[in-house]
């Protein structure tokens, strides 16, 4: 009798091994399904551009601009569930990509590096998004992406500002450093 082993239950050996495989495959179906707001060829515009701030922050304005004028053409779309789809995860890849544009700003401010190029077009781009949030209607489908979007729109303003005036005082006050990618040590 001390050489027996207790019988298992093929039920449950199977519950058991169909909950492995759920528990194992859950992270793979998270990263299948999150969403990137590049494409390849803006990754590799971007990294190309990685050490010239003024040409970086350009190309995040202008793919912001790009998924700003998809928005607003979706709007012009008869409404249905599969274009509040497609707006919610514009909007989305919109956030994703001013919270990007944010980061990088403070970047390149920390490291007082002469960004006032960019910052005029960019304050103009800045309104331009604003303007296309602020003519979308609200919709149950995508009405948690679009306010997530227009408090991003609304901080990066703000920071552009601040940023601009901060610069303005700053290579006023050191000119020699005009035109510089980052702080050099003196």
């Amino acid at each position: 009798m001390g050489n027996q082993r207790p019988s298992r239950d093929p039920h449950m050996r199977t519950l058991s091994t169909f909950l492995l495989c759920v528990l194992l495959a859950e992270p793979l179906y998270a990263q299948k399904n999150k969403r990137d707001p590049l494409t390849e060829a803006e990754k590799d515009q971007i990294a190309e551009a990685g050490v010239a701030p003024v040409e970086r922050l350009n190309l995040y304005v202008k793919i912001i601009s790009q998924h700003a004028d998809t928005i607003q053409g979706l709007v012009k779309r008869a409404r249905s569930a599969a274009r509040a789809h497609r707006i919610d995860d514009e909007l989305q890849d919109f956030a994703a990509l001013l919270d990007e544009l944010s980061s990088n700003l403070d970047l390149y401010a920390d490291r007082k590096g002469d960004i006032r190029k960019s910052m005029k077009p960019m304050t103009e781009a800045i309104a331009h998004w604003q303007s296309t949030l602020n003519s979308l209607t609200s919709e149950p489908g995508f009405e948690v992406s679009r306010q997530d979007s227009i408090d991003a729109i609304t901080d990066l303003a703000a920071q552009t500002k601040q940023i601009t005036s901060d610069q303005d005082a700053y290579f006023k006050a050191h000119p020699d450093e005009k035109d510089q990618d980052r702080a050099e040590p003196k």
